[in-house]
C-alpha cells in the first residue's frame, strides 16, 4: 500500500538518523548507498537508483509517495530504538 508524507517531513526523518544510517540500511538490504540516500531525496543517479519513491514539488517542500516503504521503515525503526 502507498504512502504518502510531505518531503519536509521526509528529510526531518533523514536529519534525524545516527551518522552512519544510510551505509547500515544499505547493507541491510543489499544496495548501493546512493540509492539509500536517493530515497531520502538525493539525486546522484549515476551511483544509485531511485526504487519505489515518487516526488512531486508542492508547498512544504512538496509531497513524496512511496511505493515501497522497506527503506522508510527501516529508518523509522533505527529512530526508535
Amino acid at each position: 500500500m502507498a504512502k504518502t508524507i510531505t518531503f519536509n517531513e521526509l528529510r526531518k526523518i533523514k536529519d534525524r538518523l545516527p551518522s552512519g544510517s544510510m551505509k547500515k540500511i544499505a547493507e541491510k538490504l543489499d544496495l548501493h548507498e546512493e540509492t539509500v540516500r536517493n530515497y531520502f531525496g538525493g539525486t546522484n543517479f549515476e551511483l544509485g537508483q531511485c526504487v519505489g519513491v515518487h516526488f512531486e514539488q508542492g508547498p512544504g517542500g512538496g509531497i513524496v509517495t512511496f511505493d515501497d516503504t522497506t527503506i522508510l521503515d527501516l529508518a523509522e525503526s533505527m529512530l526508535n530504538k
